[in-house]
C-alpha cells in the first residue's frame, strides 16, 4: 500500500521497519508502564526488554523467511534486506522465554512478574507493527468477495478485495491489551496473565491464520496453525498446574 514511508534528502524511509520501530518503542512504554503497576524495578525490567529486542527480532525474522522458504530460496539476499518487510512473534517468543531465564536472574527480576509486563509490551508493539505490514503488503489477506473485503495489495503488489487481515489483527492486539488491563489484578499467580494472554492470542491467531493468503504451494493447515494449537495446549496445562486449588 505504501511500502515507502517517505524521502528525505536521499534518504529513504521503508514503512515496515519504520512501524517496527514504533512498535518497539511503544513496547518499552507500556513495559514502563506495567513495571511500575506491578511494583518491580523498571529500570531493570527496561534493561531485560531491550537486551532480548536483538534475539526476538532475529528470531521472529528467521520463522517469517522459514515459512516463506519458497519465496526467500530464489534470492537469499532478501532475507536480510532493509527493504523487506515480515517477521513471525512465534519465532520471537520461544527464545526469548529461555533467555530471559539467566537474563533476570543476573538483573533479580521475578520471571512471572516481568512476563506479565511483557505482555503489555508484546501487545503494544504488536499494534503497530501490523500496521507496518498493512503497508508494506506483508501478511496479506485471502481474495474474497465479502463485506469485510477492501483493496488491498500483497507483498508481490497485487491488489485484490481482500480480507484485512492485518488490521483484524491490529484490532485483536488493541482489544486484549484492554482485557489483560481490566484482568490483571484479579489473576491469582505472577505469570498467571502472561499465560492467560498466550492463551487467547493463540486461539484468536489460529481463526486468523485462515483468513490470510495462502502462499503458493502451501495448504491451507500452516506452521502457526500447528504452533498456535501447541502454544494453547501448553499455555491451559500450565495454568491448570498453577492455578490455586
Amino acid at each position: 500500500m505504501r511500502r515507502i514511508l517517505f524521502r528525505w534528502r536521499g534518504f529513504t524511509v521503508w514503512s515496515y521497519p519504520a512501524m517496527l520501530y514504533v512498535g518497539m518503542v511503544a513496547g518499552v512504554v507500556a513495559g514502563n508502564v506495567a513495571a511500575h503497576a506491578a511494583r518491580i524495578d523498571a529500570f531493570r525490567t527496561m534493561i531485560a526488554t531491550y537486551v532480548l529486542v536483538v534475539p526476538a527480532l532475529i528470531g521472529a525474522r528467521l520463522l517469517f523467511v522459514i515459512s516463506n522458504w519458497a519465496r526467500y530460496r530464489r534470492s537469499l539476499r532478501l532475507i536480510w534486506s532493509r527493504q523487506e518487510g515480515g517477521a513471525a512473534m512465534y519465532g520471537a517468543l520461544p527464545l526469548i522465554l529461555v533467555l530471559s531465564v539467566p537474563l533476570l536472574a543476573v538483573l533479580h527480576l521475578p520471571l512471572g512478574a516481568f512476563w506479565d509486563v511483557m505482555a503489555f509490551s508484546i501487545l503494544a508493539g504488536m499494534f503497530f507493527t501490523r500496521i507496518g505490514c498493512l503497508m508494506n503488503g506483508c501478511c496479506a489477506g485471502r481474495r474474497s468477495g465479502t463485506w469485510l473485503a477492501v483493496p488491498l495489495p500483497n507483498c508481490e503488489g497485487m491488489w485484490e478485495r481482500r480480507i484485512p487481515s492485518q488490521c483484524l489483527e491490529a484490532g485483536f492486539a488493541i482489544v486484549l491489551l484492554g482485557a489483560a488491563t481490566v484482568a490483571w489484578r484479579w489473576l491469582p499467580f505472577p505469570g498467571a496473565l502472561f499465560l492467560c494472554v498466550a492463551a487467547v492470542y493463540a486461539g484468536g491467531r489460529l481463526v486468523l491464520e485462515s483468513v490470510r493468503e495462502v502462499e503458493p504451494g502451501g495448504g491451507r493447515l500452516t506452521s502457526h496453525h500447528v504452533i498456535s494449537m501447541a502454544m494453547i495446549l501448553l499455555t491451559l496445562a500450565t495454568l491448570a498446574v498453577r492455578w490455586p486449588k
